[in-house]
Parts: structure tokens; sequence; C-alpha cells
């Protein structure tokens, strides 16, 4: 599998700013395109803007993703610096609280723009040179993207709900929470190997890393709180394509008996067998769904698009049963808060990811994975080279570059109850089987 290099990136960046610019300057004129460009870059004023429009700032987003691994050679250096930083910023007294008398987003003019412009320049995210109007102009939209971008929530440049929460997280707290990854990192300084998948729980979110490099990312779905996803380190050992899903006994006894009661059609809507201890297939019509207990069968959904997993399976050595897999689902990934599963994770783009396992298998192209997926038939495929499997609880941790990221302390681990951002959400019902069956 080939690889970007940050040049390739680079060049290809610095090729599509000038396709851009030229495919404007081929429909306007080259001459009245660059002066109405012009024109607008060296404004000294926009409205009431009070500060130089900056075509750069609404894309400073992009310079927060970085090919550094969380889990890598340059983890426990990165995060001292970050460390480093944030003992000056505490230490100068930190940053000032944001609050407003109406949503701040690009336009608004507003006193607490002001505070807010101050909030962002102390965390590097808006450069001084960026001055302290009241004014939301396209740098203070950069800024918050960029501010958003480092806390994982939704680019959209608005002063939300749990931007203004992360936003107002002293900076004291943001130092220690920096401080309690660290030793959590110091635990997984040693050889990771060539190729290993990190899956980290707090961000809900996959690397495949290759060589000291991000090969790969994929937004995944993990445990929620009542029910959270394993932290360990393992071996993938095999990937199943067309997977069966045998429904857990809990799903069984809460969902799919009571459901049955209202709808005898349901296990053959979702192509849910039962099966007995000898292995074979039991009518639904035989059982009796109003006994007081659930019958001591084995549910298991047929390979297909509605099945659960969907798919893909991909297995690693652990006691808790669980594991990767795709979804039905899609839209879940799209979510904010992507903490509904009772500990198995779901992963984004789980083909690429599946290619990237498979790689030194024989004969396991994805010209043939796709080709096996299209025959609905279920095909375990034991890995040539078992792939290392971190599953880690890393809530805060930087890049080479000093870019610093933070997420939610989601199942309250770091110490400080105003990191839990999102605490209570869903944390007891999770996702209703009524519409798809959800594995773990």
């Amino acid at each position: 599998m080939s690889r970007k290099t940050g040049i390739d990136v680079f060049s290809r960046r610095a090729f599509l700013r000038s396709a851009a610019t030229f495919g404007a300057a081929a429909v306007a004129g080259p001459s009245l395109a660059q002066t109405a460009l012009d024109d607008v870059l060296n404004a000294p004023r926009r409205g009431n803007w009070d500060d130089q429009f900056d075509a750069q700032a609404s894309r400073s987003t992009a310079g927060v993703q970085s090919n550094n691994p969380v889990l890598g050679p340059g983890s426990i250096p990165n995060i001292q610096q970050a460390i480093s930083d944030y003992q000056q910023i505490v230490s100068a007294g930190g940053w000032p609280q944001v609050g407003a008398s109406q949503k701040l987003q690009i336009g608004v003019v507003d006193p607490a723009v002001q505070t807010l412009r101050q909030r962002l320049t102390i965390s590097g995210d808006l450069p001084r040179a960026a001055g302290m109007s009241n004014s939301f102009d396209s740098y203070v939209d950069g800024a918050v993207k960029r501010f958003q971008a480092r806390h994982g929530l939704p680019q959209d440049g608005v002063l939300g709900e749990y931007t203004l929460k992360a936003m107002n997280v002293p900076a004291t707290t943001r130092l220690s929470q920096l401080n309690t990854n660290m030793v959590r990192l110091q635990t997984m300084s040693g050889d990771l190997g060539q190729r290993y998948v990190m899956v980290n729980i707090p961000a809900a979110y996959i690397e495949a890393v290759e060589g000291s490099r991000v090969a790969l990312r994929h937004v995944a779905v993990v445990g929620r709180m009542s029910r959270p996803t394993h932290i360990l380190n393992s071996k993938i050992y095999e990937v199943i394509l067309n997977p069966y899903w045998t429904a857990p006994r809990s799903i069984v006894e809460k969902d799919i008996v009571p459901l049955m009661r209202k709808d005898p059609t349901y296990l053959a809507r979702n192509n849910i067998r039962l099966i007995d201890g000898k292995g074979q297939e039991v009518a639904p019509e035989t059982v009796d769904w109003n006994a007081e207990k659930a019958p001591n069968l084995m549910f298991r959904q047929d390979p297909g698009k509605i099945n659960a997993m969907s798919s893909t399976k991909i297995n690693f050595h652990n006691p808790n049963n669980e594991y990767m897999h795709d979804t039905p689902q899609q839209g879940l990934f799209n979510k904010l808060m992507r903490f509904e599963s009772s500990g198995c994770v779901r992963v984004q783009n789980v083909r690429d990811l599946t290619t990237w396992l498979l790689r030194d298998t024989p004969g396991w192209s994805r010209e043939q994975i796709e080709k096996v997926i299209n025959t609905r038939v279920s095909s375990p495929i034991k890995l040539a080279v078992e792939v290392p499997v971190y599953f880690v609880y890393i809530s805060a941790w930087s890049a080479r570059d000093r870019v610093v990221q933070f997420r939610d302390d989601i199942y309250q681990m770091d110490g400080a109850t105003e990191l839990a951002l999102q605490t209570g959400y869903n944390q007891e019902g999770g996702q209703s089987v009524d519409s798809n069956l959800t594995p773990q």
C-alpha cells in the first residue's frame, strides 16, 4: 500500500490552491480576477469587521491533522513539550472564561468576542496579529474551527454548547489532564511493532500505524459508560467477511423477546434463525414467546446488508468477547457523541482497514475482498501475520508541531468533572434494536 509523504500532501495542497486561483482567472479574465482578489485580501476595512479579511484563516483547521500517531516514538517528548507550554499558560494566569448574550459566529459584533479573542490567542488558536476587536471576523472563525478540530468537535465555527464548555475548561485542569495522559503514554512507550492498530476510546477513532506514521484513520463508535470498551493490548488474528451475528443473551431477553410478542414476523424480517443445542433450526412459531424466561436457543442472524455487523468482523484475542466490525447504521459515524455500543467497536470505512490488515495474507487484494462480500457467504480469514492492536484511553496528546489535542473524558477517568462534558448522554439506553439489531 502506498502512502503519501508530508511533501506529497503539501505539494497537492499547493497545487489545489494554484488550480483554484487559475480557475477563477480563467472565468473572469486574468487581470480582472487578480484585481478583485487583491481588493478582498488587501482591504483595510470590511463593513464593521475591524480586522483584515484573511483567506487562509478559515483553512487553519488543516494544520491540526498530523501523520504523527498518538502512540509512537514521539508521543512522550511531544506531550512533555505540551506540558511545558501549558505550565507557562497557567503561570501567566490562564485564560478568561467566555460568555455570550447571543450565539457567537462569523459576522457577529459583540463585546464577548474580545474575550473570545483573548482566549483563543492564549491557547495558540488565534494569531496575535488578529487584534482584539469585538468583531467575529474570518480570523476568529478560523481560530474557533481550529479549536474545535483540536477538541474533536464539529468544525462549524459556531460557539455552541459543547464548544463553549470545552473552551471554559480552566487551563489548570487542562494541564492536569496532560500530566495524567503522559503517565498513560509512558506505559505504552515500548516497542509497539512496525505495523499496529490503535483504538483511542475517548477520541472514538482508530489509527493504523506503519513505520511510525499514520497510514489510515477511521472514525469509530465505542462503548457507552455503562458498558465500556475495555483497555487492552492484543493481536488481530482474523477477519470474517459476511459474518453471522449471534445475539447476546441480554439483547435476546431485553429486546428480541418483547419484540416477538408484538410482531411474530420480527425474526424472519431480520433474517434471524433459532438454533438449538444440537445445531438444528427451530421454527419461531413453535416457541412460547409469552413464557417467563426467554427460550434457551441461539439467535443467529444470517450474513447480509441488514446483519448487525454488515460486511465485516475483525477478531482479536480478548476475554471480553469484544471485536471490531462494520455496521448498517452508517449515520452513527456522523454523530458528535459516538459512545453507543456495549463494548465492541464499529469502524467507518472498515474495508480500507481490512485491506490494510490483509496486506501480507496471500490472495486477499481489495478486489478479492469486495468479490467475496458480494457473495454474502461467511468467509473467515486468518491473518498470515497477526497485527498488534492497542485499545487505549488517551484524552490528551500532542503532535510534533505542538498542536495539542483534547477529548471528552467520557468514562470519567481523568479526575475532573468538567472534563466529562458529555456525561449522561445515552449512558444506559444505547441504540435500540427496534430498527436495526446492534451487536456489542
